[in-house]
């Protein structure tokens, strides 16, 4: 099975998908947008994604799938191996946990188009604008720096001795901090993880400056 993904190289859910699709060995076309050109608001692409938003994942059978997190976790349940999601329920709901951290409370509030806005109807600048990006990442990596550190038992990634939901979008998150200068080592926890991901070539190949559009 090969798949059309529409994204852009920077794109920290864009990265999510690139992370788990090179992960499960599964082929797909790269697609590249322009953001700030405002390529994702062409006719042709609010046809294929009425938000206009990245990533867009299209199947062989010419089915559209949107949403990081609903395409990840599609793909999980139809090509299960390697498995994101551990098989105990509470093991699973701490995953999902650590994952939403990062995909509900931080990206709505740092992505592009709010930061845009920001700068467009609040007269934000670029300073104001990463003060903004930076606080909303800090109190969130700080309690998810907190629970890797209460592990009872640390584990090679964020929950297991195999990457899972959490570390896709951790990994994402942190190639987006790094765009606004915030460091890693802030996090000690944050920081062993990411560099364990950051050793594996599904997670290498996925990284914003390894794409084709990164040039």
């Amino acid at each position: 099975m090969s798949f059309q993904l529409h994204n852009f190289f920077r794109s920290s859910t864009s990265t999510r998908l690139r992370a788990v699709l090179n992960l499960k060995g599964l082929d797909y076309d790269y697609i590249p947008y322009v953001l700030r050109k405002g390529e994702t608001r062409s006719p042709e692409y609010l046809a294929l994604n009425p938000q206009g938003l990245v990533p867009s994942l299209v199947r062989e059978d010419g089915t559209v799938m949107t949403q990081s997190l609903a395409i990840i976790e599609w793909l999980d349940e139809v090509h299960p191996e390697p498995a994101l999601l551990p098989a105990d329920p509470d093991a699973r709901a701490q995953d999902r946990a650590l994952a939403y951290l990062i995909a509900c409370d931080i990206h709505p509030l740092n992505n592009l188009r709010v930061l845009q806005y920001l700068g467009s109807e609040f007269g934000a600048d670029e300073e104001k604008q990463k003060t903004w990006f930076t606080h909303w990442v800090s109190i969130t990596l700080d309690a998810f720096e907190q629970t890797l550190a209460s592990a009872e038992q640390q584990a090679r990634y964020c929950l297991s001795d195999t990457p899972g939901l959490a570390d896709v979008c951790l990994y994402a998150q942190i190639w987006n901090n790094k765009r606004f200068g915030i460091p890693v080592e802030n996090w000690p926890n944050i920081s062993r993880v990411f560099a364990a991901l950051d050793t594996l070539p599904a997670f290498q190949n996925a990284a914003p400056p390894k794409q084709p559009d990164a040039a």
